[in-house]
């Protein structure tokens, strides 16, 4: 089949549903993922879809398309243990931290063993799995729970971050951009994650290289609010050096 032939039938999905997976096209058109992933790189270059985590999204749908937490949960998962493993190792003994809800930072409340920690946090995940955990403080923010992202958002939430003062928060992200800095689809949650980047020394954003250049609907925070970002290897040395030269510690595995 060629190159167009595939395009055609992607467009023809995306047509009859805003969003598809990389692995739904990959069986539908019997090709390997990194084929799909390469045609829709193309696509985009023309701008007939835009590329999000895991798949693609008409144009229109671009800033407010919000993948689910289960969605996002197998995808990327290499990429994710990795960043986690260098996150967790970013926390010490007698920190406070915030770990924002998310399938990245649930992977770094895996990892935290053997600190004494308080952990603020508005994941009932990253809860649970903390709850097993005898040395770690943990304190859960409450608020309006939503179903698409497992996160606590809202006054309620943002009320319980206002009382603390941490030393380090641990931030997801659906986009990352130099000009509109760190954003995310739902205005309710992104206005969640401004109050936890408010109330904390450190900024740390966790996520794969292929959040970086997307610009989602709601503003979290400007660059100048973060201080590091972990990401995934495959982040090219031009954008590394961009975001570095603005003062940002870049730090990819």
């Amino acid at each position: 089949m060629f190159a167009e032939e595939r395009y055609s039938i992607i467009i023809q999905m995306l047509n009859e549903r805003s969003s598809i997976k990389v692995s739904e096209i990959s069986a539908i058109l019997n090709v390997s993922e990194s084929t799909v992933r390469r045609d829709l790189q193309e696509m985009e270059d023309m701008n007939l879809l835009m590329r999000t985590h895991g798949g693609a999204v008409t144009v229109k749908s671009r800033t407010n398309f919000e993948p689910s937490f289960l969605d996002k949960k197998d995808e990327m998962m290499e990429q994710k243990v990795s960043i986690a493993e260098v996150a967790s190792n970013m926390i010490e003994d007698g920190d406070t931290i915030i770990l924002d809800s998310g399938t990245t930072t649930l992977e770094i409340a895996k990892r935290i063993k053997g600190k004494n920690i308080t952990v603020l946090t508005n994941s009932i995940d990253i809860a649970a799995e903390l709850f097993q955990k005898d040395n770690i403080e943990t304190i859960v923010t409450g608020g309006k729970l939503r179903s698409n992202t497992r996160a606590m958002v809202g006054h309620i939430a943002e009320s319980v971050f206002r009382d603390f003062r941490v030393d380090k928060v641990f931030l997801g992200a659906n986009g990352i951009s130099i000009q509109d800095g760190i954003t995310t689809p739902n205005d309710v949650e992104a206005q969640t994650k401004r109050t936890m980047v408010k109330y904390a020394n450190k900024v740390i954003v966790v996520a794969d290289s292929s959040k970086f250049e997307n610009v989602c609907f709601s503003i979290i925070c400007s660059l100048k609010d973060v201080n590091t970002i972990v990401t995934s290897k495959d982040l090219p040395e031009e954008s590394i050096n961009k975001y570095s030269n603005l003062g940002i510690r870049i730090i990819t595995t």
